[in-house]
């Protein structure tokens, strides 16, 4: 995927949305749409450091279990009165990580038990057809997948425009 994980992560939080809430709302977002984008971080080692040697979804931040085993140490801290609230960030976040991943199954590789099993999952293979790599996925029918998620996202953002002050109060 290379266009929808932003917007896939707007949709989730805004489908969570109705049992979070409402003063957490901007930063329950903010929360969403890093985890939604964070995994491609590794996008940096990947050009700058291994020179792209090493596909980057088989680095550590591509292992659902790594996020898993993050999130589940976080909500175990002491986060005293701000337990609640913590919970829910963190428990959003852990949704948006792996929505990515999930998304990243469609047409990449992703390594859902590592480091315990190499087992990966891919559900559509993307031929190598076109010499720059980019082309081989924008011509694919899955680009097609992202770009629903993408007018899907604009929509509901178009709907909820007026909506967001009145619920924010």
């Amino acid at each position: 995927m290379f266009i929808a994980h932003l917007p896939a992560g707007y949709l989730a939080t805004r489908a969570l949305r109705p049992r979070l809430p409402r003063d957490q709302w901007g930063r329950l977002l903010a929360v969403a749409l890093i985890c939604s984008v964070l995994p491609d971080a590794d996008l940096l080692w990947f050009y700058l450091v291994d020179h792209r040697q090493t596909e980057h979804h088989a680095y550590v931040t591509h292992w659902p279990l790594f996020w898993v085993a993050l999130a589940l140490a976080a909500v175990l801290l002491p986060w005293g009165r701000r337990r609640a609230a913590a919970q829910t960030l963190i428990g959003t976040g852990l949704i948006c990580l792996l929505l990515h991943m999930a998304m990243d199954s469609f047409a990449a590789t992703i390594f859902w038990l590592r480091p315990f099993s190499d087992l990966h999952l891919n559900v559509v293979e993307v031929p190598a057809r076109f010499d720059w790599w980019v082309w081989n996925f924008i011509f694919h029918w899955t680009f097609a997948v992202e770009f629903a998620i993408c007018i899907t996202a604009c929509v509901v953002a178009w709907q909820t425009r007026g909506t967001r002050n009145a619920t924010q109060a």
